[in-house]
Order: structure tokens, then C-alpha cells, then sequence
């Protein structure tokens, strides 16, 4: 009988509807199935090739607490690379291998061994004995900030560039969902494959009928992984389980024989994954076994290493398997709102480290030490942004559930020790670069993000008595009004366009400066900043938003509310008002306790909503705002995504099966939209929502109101009476808007939860940044916002790596550039930070186009960076350009000290990197030396003088004028 190869020829693509494509694909697998069947028996089609991978799964702190695992990982490790080694010169399908769940087994390895011993792991990961996947751990994805994705992966990037090793496989086990952006942040990490068995346990979905059991999982961008996703027919120590292995001789009976399973595998490659199912530790030699004994000339049994499969499979039949789009929900990750605030505390990190990070790039490109030695704080915060989302969530395994309790509160103060130190000592670091004149108080507020802002910052004054605060670039004056924050007394100023990655300097002076009309008029229980219309009722919520933008139209739904917790009764009172901003606070008691605060600003197109419960509860808590939209599409940030609310058969982006839609991710916005209005209702700090009447198995894609979640205890599973927690912070802003602008929804979100922050000015005259304004990166579109800048893990030496993420529903253009630094080169870069291939700039700027919803990470190496004496010793070094702005045609004194002497010269640079004058200056000593220049012939605008000698390039910034 002649050899017949089984296939099915399924061309998929996002246009055809999902009901479509499902139904032609489940044709051609039938005809293919019916086709092998005729021709039995089903050997005939084809050498019957069977990958039998071994691992031991990892239910941490389930299982085995933390020292437990450490042991286990040890043992198991040595164990395999001693079988590996013991089968080396056996024939290569019957050797040893074996593959760990994450990362987190090779990181206790080496942390716990010799650097010998290491060396023998990772020549193992290089030869593929041992595989690891790029995650931490087995992990809850859906309840994660998208930036907690990719830095839970740091550890592979590190190893990856340290030892020449590449890591192309994910796991996102037991679990029976997964959320739609992961295969953008997946394939833009460099995965290229993914297997996922499910528990089919604690679940209220159905997991034995799955459309797909492997296909190209596609995100909104059009990058993607394979996928190996099996329907689970027999439970979960077979196919479709996290332990499919765990019978090594019998699924290989299954495979070939089972009629159920080979109704929907119709190829005659075959994947079989996982065997320590939920014990500790496992060690066997029974994959070799059954590579031994079951191959034959028509069976061939590989000991696999989970890669081989993949490779194998998509040569043959890569053009065979469909493509899929889009999220499914979630599950166990609703575990995570059984203790909300710590959840919350873990955001609100992740956010933070956005504004840590870029202060640290602009600290480090003038200073390398200032903040250097915190490497070890810094990989343990990372991992512990994976390990905190860690899949044993419930607390129900061997080990005590209070010990679960307190390793949530570890990974939290693990995050918090890095990030909130790294910022305090990033923003100290940054007030001494800025320059000043003596006699001063002077404070630099700074903007990590891609857009110019004008906002409302708090001061840490020091001047006694009565002052005033002027704007040191114009010399005008600011609004400002006295404020207490966390019980500590500031002055409240309104910062108006402080520049992309960049700060304004402002000056407090003695004595009252003008009067400023007041935020808000205020007619109890409601007020008005001229934008807005707000009232507020007696539990709270807000009875009545008057958008006069849209001829006063009403955005709260008749008969609602927003920001509605459903109980209590309080008063509204004002609590603060002046000419920056006006607070009114509901005490309003109810069950559990809350307050409420809703602050209007000065002219700012925002609804600022603070809501605070004030006690222990065990019930679903959250707060319903019904909004004044029907005939709206909702819309949110996933995970690496922004995702429509409906199934995929109404245009949607969530699977119309095997999803549960009762409670989606909160991430940093949710927007509800018609044609020609809509608003968007950004989330600082929870994790899910509800959208509309949304049920487990009914998405509600029509009803306008969101119920954005405090914390609950799903089915009675997980953590109960929220791990003893009774203050709980959410906070949310609301704005209205015309047509739904993607970008600007995240704009605003990002402005929200990425405030404005100052810091006290030290430097003196000599300090290397300039003492007025300064834009440290511009990006050049609306569309495309900087998701982070940091300096490389290697440090800045290695450069800058800078996220940038394209929000636009098409592709949108981007021109990235410093304009104090030229480029001087700049690659393309995993989202882990491992190089893929050198990027060609223009004139020091780099262009690119991103694709829909494209996220791009770059390594950016600057020409020039402003410097300070690197070693601690020897002369200072500093640059000053004296009588700045400068007349257009006049000549300014440049001052500068060099370290040591050698050859000099002087730029003037434009801000677009353009040299407009130059000199040689010679040799130069060390020391202070100074230079007259001539501004003749430039045009009015802002430059660079950049002093280059030797190591040492300096910059500084100058204004010509007139």
C-alpha cells in the first residue's frame, strides 16, 4: 500500500468570519480523517512519529514551599544531566532529556551551586538536554500588567546574551484559558512556540472541545507563535492535560488508536508533554524505555525535548494548521482579587517603574554610578513580577495557606524595595544635575512619558511664609494652592507643558504673588471647573456628569450612577479648593465603609476619582458606573493588547468558545464609544471588570456600564476575607470624549496613573542640565507612545532601551530621536533585550512604521552624553554657557572643565541633530577653560553646545532669541 501523508490544508485568515473558518477547517479534517480511515490501518499514512517530553510541573508554594522546590530543582537537574550524559552515545532518539516548566529552576541553580556546576547547566541548555521556557514560572497572565509580562522574561534575555542561548518556548500551563495579546508579547520576546495542558479542574468551562489542537496563535499585530492546544478528552494525565506523559508506554497506544483523538489530530506527528503532574520532585527513565522498545520501522518514539517537535511538525505541515486570534478570558486568574489591595500594590509598582526607569536613563547618561549596585534588587523585583502572578494562587495545597498569604506580601515587598527606592534616589540624582544660581529654591518636575503635559504637581517647599511660584523658562507665574498629601503638607502648582521625557524648572519666591480665578465654583453637592458639571451623592457616587463640551450633554445613563459601591449614606463636603484643583470627599460609611474623593483641575479635560474602603470584606465588591452610550463598542487594554468586548462571531476579539467572560482584565483603561462620542475610564489599581450583565458563558457587549472590581472570591475558591487586608485603594479618572481615538484613550490613561513628580534643585551653576527645560526623547506621532525607557540590563554603556508601542487601529510612522543626543546607532531588540539586527538611521534619528497595535523594543546607543568624573577623583567636569538665551548674532562665553588634558572642540547642535557651528579648540588642559562663540547667523530656536575631549563629551542647552 502506498504511503500516504494526512493533512489538512487550512489557510485561515482574520478577515473570513471566526464561524467560517472554524467550519472549513473541522471539513477538511473530517475528509482527512475519513481519507486515513479508507486506508487503514492508520500507519499507512505516513511513519507514525510520537514525541514523548518529560518534565516535572511546578506548583509552587502548592506542592512544596520555596525551600522544598529549591531542593527539588537541584536534585532533578543533576539527575537529567547525569542521564543526559550517561545516554550521550545512544542513538539521538533514545537519549536523555528533560525540560523544566520556568526559568525559576536554572535561576535556583545558579544561586545555589558552584560556578562550575552552572557551567555543566548551561552547556545542557545549549545542547538542548535541558530546555527552559523564557517564563518565571507557571503563570496567571490575565491578571497582569503588560510590562509584569515581559519583565517576568529579564532572566532568559539576561542568560540568553550572557552565554549565547536562545530560548524559543513559553509555558502557559493548567490553566483552562489565555488571554489574546500574549502572542504579540510572546513573539516580540522571541518565542516561537508554546505548549499549553490544562488542568480541566476548579473550572466552569468545557475543555473537551477545543476548534483547534494546534494552530498559529496570532496577535492584533500579526506576529504569533505555534501553538500546541489540545481538547482534553481523557483527563489530565493525557492528551490536552499538564501531565500528558505521565504514562509514557500507554499514550503511546492512545495516540495511535484512540478514535476521538484522531478525529481531531489528523497528522502523524504527535506531541505528548509532561509527567510529574503535581509531584514534588519525579525522577524515571522511562521515556527512554519507551523510545527503546516502541520504535519500529513504521513507529518512531523520540525522547523530545518539547523544540523538536515543533521543528519537526512545521516543516511538514506548517501550512496546514489554522490561525487564531483572540482572548479567552479568565479563570484562575480571578484567584488574584482574593487579596486585591496587594494585587493592586503590585500595579501600582509596575506603573511606577516607568517613571523610576526614565530618570535612571537621563541620571545614568550624565553619571553611570549615581544609582549603580542595585543589580540584585533589580533581578529579584523582576522575577518577583512573575512569581507574584504564580498559578497555585488558591492557597489550597500542603503547604499552610497563611504561607501562601505571606509570599504574595514577599513579591510585593520584593518590587516595592526596588522600585520605590529606585525612584526616590533617581529623583535626589536628577536635582543635582540641573543647574541653578545660588540663593534659590528651585524644583524640577519631570514627565516620563511621550507627549507634553500640563498637570497639577506637589512641591516639598522649604521657603517659610507666604510665596509664590514662578516658572523659571517665561518668569511667569503658576497657580498654586496649599495641600496635604499622606499627611505631610505641599504646594499644589498647575505645570503646563512640561516636555516629552523632560522636565520645567520652577522657583518658589517670598511673598503673595497674583491672584488665580478657582478650580471650580461650587454649589454643594456639586461643582463645575467649566468642562464639567459633577454631583455627587450620599453613598458616593457620582449622580450627574455635564459634559459642556458636547452642549452639556449627560454621561450618566438615567436612573444611575458612577463610581456607585450600591451602599451608605454621607454628606459631601469640600475637603480642599483653590486654583489648581478642588476636592470633594462622601464619608459614606455602608458595607463595607468607603469614601469617596472626585477632584476637578483647572482647565484639564478630567474627572479624578479616588475610592478608599476602609475595611475587611469577604463578598464581590465593585464599583458600577452606568454611563449615558447606548448603542456603544466597549473596549480595554488586555494583556499586550487593546481588545474589543464581543465574541469573535460579532466582530469581537474573544473566542466564541472554551471562554469565560464573567470578569476581563482592568489593565490601564476601559472606553465605551458610539460613532460620534464616548468616554474612557482609566484604572490605577484593579485587576478585572465587569462589562455590562457579562455572565461565565454570556458576553455582554450592549449594555453601557462597567463594574470596575475592588476584590472578590470566586466559587470559594483561594484566599478567604482578603488575606486579613481593610484598606483598599482604587482610583480611576474619567473623560469625555468625541469619535473613539485609541492613542488618546491611552494617553490619558497613562497621564492618570504616570504623574507629574518633582524633586528639589541642587546642582550648582556647573551642573550639566540645563536650569530651565530639557526633552531628554521625542517620538513624532499621536499614535506611537513610549511603553518604557531604561538603561540597558548590561548598563548604559550598552546603551538605552527604549519600548515603544503603536496604539493606532493601522500603521502609524514614528521618528525616535534624543534631541540633546544625536544617535550614533540604534537595533531592533527583543522585548527582553536580546539584539535581533541593526536598525539604519537618518540623520541620528531613527524612523520606523509599526504595524496595528505593533510594540517594538529598540537599543539605542547616543553619540554624546553629558558626563561627570566617572572615577570619583581628579578635576571636576562641567559645562556652562553663560548669558543664555542668547541675542541672535551675539556671542556667548562657554565655560567647561575637563578631566585631563587633551584635544577639544565645540559644537552648537540643532534639535534635530544638525551641527550649525563648530571649533576646534585645540589642546586643552585640565581644569577650567573658557570660549568665546558666535551665534551669528542662527536662526532663533532651541540648541546644544556640545564639548567634546577625549572620553568626556558634554552637552548643555541654549536658547537663541530675537
Amino acid at each position: 500500500m502506498p504511503t500516504v501523508e494526512c493533512s489538512t490544508r487550512s489557510h485561515a485568515r482574520r478577515s473570513r468570519p471566526a464561524g467560517a473558518r472554524r467550519g472549513s477547517a473541522m471539513l477538511r479534517r473530517t475528509l482527512a480523517a475519513a481519507v486515513c480511515a479508507l486506508m487503514a490501518p492508520r500507519i499507512a499514512c505516513g511513519l507514525e512519529t510520537i514525541y514523548l517530553a518529560n518534565d516535572d510541573h511546578t506548583d509552587y508554594f502548592w506542592s512544596g514551599d520555596g525551600t522544598q522546590y529549591r531542593t527539588a530543582f537541584l536534585e532533578m537537574l543533576d539527575y537529567y544531566m547525569d542521564q543526559a550524559e550517561a545516554t550521550a552515545a545512544d542513538p539521538p532518539d533514545q537519549r536523555g532529556r528533560f525540560n523544566t516548566d520556568g526559568s525559576l529552576w536554572i535561576w535556583e541553580y545558579e544561586k545555589n551551586r558552584s560556578a562550575a556546576e552552572f557551567d555543566r547547566l548551561i552547556s545542557h541548555l545549549g545542547a538542548g538536554t535541558i530546555t527552559m521556557p523564557k517564563n518565571t514560572a507557571i503563570i496567571l497572565y490575565g491578571a497582569m500588567p503588560t510590562e509584569a509580562v515581559l519583565r517576568d522574561m529579564y532572566y532568559a534575555g539576561r542568560l540568553e546574551r550572557a552565554h549565547g542561548l536562545s530560548f524559543p518556548t513559553v509555558y502557559p500551563m493548567e490553566n483552562q484559558v489565555l488571554q489574546g495579546g500574549l502572542a504579540s508579547l510572546w513573539a516580540g520576546s522571541g518565542v516561537l512556540y508554546s505548549w499549553k495542558g490544562i488542568c480541566d479542574c476548579a473550572t466552569l468551562i468545557n475543555a473537551a472541545d477545543r476548534p483547534r489542537e494546534i494552530y498559529r496563535f496570532e496577535g492584533p499585530d500579526g506576529q504569533g507563535i505555534t501553538l500546541k492546544w489540545n481538547s482534553a478528552l481523557n483527563g489530565n494525565q493525557s492528551i490536552g492535560g499538564y501531565a500528558e506523559a505521565r504514562d509514557p508506554f500507554g499514550i503511546v497506544n492512545y495516540c495511535e488508536t484512540n478514535a476521538a483523538y484522531n478525529a481531531r489530530w489528523v497528522w502523524p506527528r504527535h506531541g505528548a508533554f509532561g509527567y510529574g503532574w503535581d509531584d514534588l520532585s519525579s525522577t524515571t527513565n522511562l521515556f527512554i524505555q519507551a523510545a527503546q522498545q516502541l520504535s519500529n520501522p513504521n513507529r518512531r518514539v523520540v525522547v523530545s525535548n518539547q523544540v523538536d517537535f515543533f521543528e519537526d511538525f512545521l516543516s511538514h505541515h506548517g501550512a496546514e494548521i489554522p490561525t487564531f486570534g483572540g482572548s479567552f478570558g479568565n479563570e484562575w486568574e480571578l484567584l488574584c482579587a482574593a487579596m486585591a489591595d496587594v494585587t493592586a500594590g503590585v500595579k501600582r509598582r509596575v506603573e511606577t517603574l516607568r517613571t523610576a526607569e526614565s530618570l535612571q536613563a537621563l541620571v545614568d547618561l550624565h553619571d553611570p554610578n549615581a544609582l549603580a549596585g542595585r543589580e540584585a534588587e533589580r533581578d529579584l523585583a523582576f522575577l518577583a513580577m512573575g512569581l507574584f502572578y504564580e498559578h497555585c494562587w488558591g492557597g489550597d495545597g500542603v503547604v499552610p495557606q497563611n504561607v501562601r498569604i505571606q509570599f504574595q506580601r514577599d513579591q510585593l515587598a520584593r518590587i516595592a524595595l526596588y522600585v520605590d527606592d529606585l525612584l526616590q534616589d533617581a529623583l535626589v540624582a536628577l536635582g543635582g544635575l540641573v543647574a541653578q544660581p545660588g540663593g534659590t529654591e528651585r524644583h524640577v518636575v519631570w514627565n516620563p512619558l511621550s507627549f507634553v503635559r500640563t498637570e497639577a504637581v506637589d512641591l516639598a517647599i522649604t521657603t517659610p511664609g507666604t510665596v509664590h511660584v514662578v516658572e523659571v523658562t517665561s518668569g511667569l507665574e503658576v497657580p498654586g494652592q496649599a495641600v496635604t498629601v499622606s499627611g505631610q503638607p505641599r504646594l499644589r502648582i498647575l505645570a503646563a507643558n512640561v516636555p516629552s521625557v523632560g522636565y520645567r524648572v520652577y522657583e518658589v519666591r517670598p511673598g503673595a504673588g497674583q491672584s488665580f480665578p478657582p478650580s471650580a465654583t461650587i454649589t454643594l453637592p456639586s461643582f463645575d471647573n467649566g468642562i464639567y458639571r459633577v454631583t455627587l451623592g450620599a453613598r458616593g457616587q457620582i449622580t450627574s456628569v455635564l459634559d459642556h463640551q458636547d452642549g452639556d450633554r449627560e454621561l450618566v445613563e438615567a436612573g444611575g450612577a458612577i463610581h456607585d459601591l450600591g451602599n451608605g449614606s454621607g454628606s459631601v463636603v469640600v475637603e480642599n479648593a483653590g486654583p489648581v484643583s478642588t476636592t470633594l470627599l462622601v464619608n459614606a460609611g455602608g458595607s463595607p465603609p468607603h469614601q469617596t474623593r472626585v477632584t476637578l483641575l483647572a482647565g484639564l479635560d478630567q474627572i479624578a476619582i479616588e475610592g478608599r474602603i476602609t475595611a475587611n470584606f469577604n463578598t464581590n465588591v465593585g464599583y458600577l458606573s452606568r454611563f449615558n452610550l447606548a448603542g456603544m463598542t466597549m473596549r480595554h487594554e488586555e494583556v499586550g493588547m487593546i481588545a474589543q468586548v464581543a465574541r469573535a462571531a460579532a466582530g469581537g476579539d474573544y473566542a466564541d468558545q472554551n471562554a469565560r467572560t464573567d470578569f476581563l482584565t482592568m489593565n490601564h483603561f476601559v472606553d465605551l464609544s458610539t460613532a460620534s462620542r464616548g468616554v474612557t475610564l482609566s484604572n490605577w489599581d484593579g485587576a478585572f471588570f465587569q462589562a455590562g450583565n457579562s455572565t461565565v458563558s454570556t458576553l455582554d457587549a450592549t449594555t453601557p456600564s462597567v463594574r470596575a472590581m475592588v476584590g472578590f472570591r470566586v466559587g470559594g475558591y483561594g484566599i478567604p476575607n482578603q488575606g486579613g487586608d481593610s484598606t483598599f485603594l482604587n482610583r480611576y479618572a474619567l473623560t469625555a470624549h468625541g469619535a473613539y481615538d485609541q492613542a488618546s484613550a491611552m494617553r490619558f490613561a497613562l497621564a492618570h496613573q504616570n504623574p507629574l513628580v518633582a524633586t528639589r534643585v541642587t546642582g550648582g551653576v556647573g551642573a550639566p542640565l540645563p536650569e530651565d527645560q530639557y526633552a531628554l526623547l521625542t517620538l513624532g506621532s499621536d499614535d506611537v507612545l513610549l511603553w518604557s525607557l531604561k538603561p540597558s540590563e548590561e548598563g548604559i554603556d550598552a546603551g538605552l532601551i527604549a519600548r515603544v508601542w503603536n496604539l493606532a487601529e493601522g500603521t502609524s510612522a514614528t521618528a525616535l530621536s534624543l534631541p540633546p543626543y544625536s544617535l550614533a546607532s540604534a537595533s531592533a531588540a527583543t522585548h527582553v533585550e536580546t539584539d535581533l539586527a541593526p536598525v539604519v538611521l537618518n540623520g541620528g534619528v531613527l524612523e520606523a512604521t509599526l504595524a496595528r497595535q505593533e510594540m517594538r523594543t529598540y537599543r539605542l546607543r547616543p553619540a554624546m552624553a553629558t558626563s561627570v568624573d566617572p572615577g570619583g577623583t581628579g578635576p571636576g567636569v562641567w559645562l556652562q554657557v553663560a548669558a543664555n538665551p542668547i541675542r541672535r548674532g551675539a556671542e556667548a562665553e562657554v565655560r567647561f572643565a575637563l578631566p585631563a588634558a587633551g584635544q577639544a572642540s565645540l559644537e552648537v547642535v540643532d534639535v534635530g541633530g544638525a551641527i550649525v557651528r563648530r571649533i576646534d579648540l585645540g589642546l586643552r588642559g585640565a581644569g577650567e577653560s573658557r570660549e568665546r562663540v558666535s551665534f551669528a547667523g542662527v536662526s532663533a530656536g532651541v540648541y546644544f553646545v556640545r564639548l567634546t575631549s577625549g572620553t568626556a563629551t558634554l552637552t548643555t542647552k541654549v536658547s537663541v532669541v530675537g
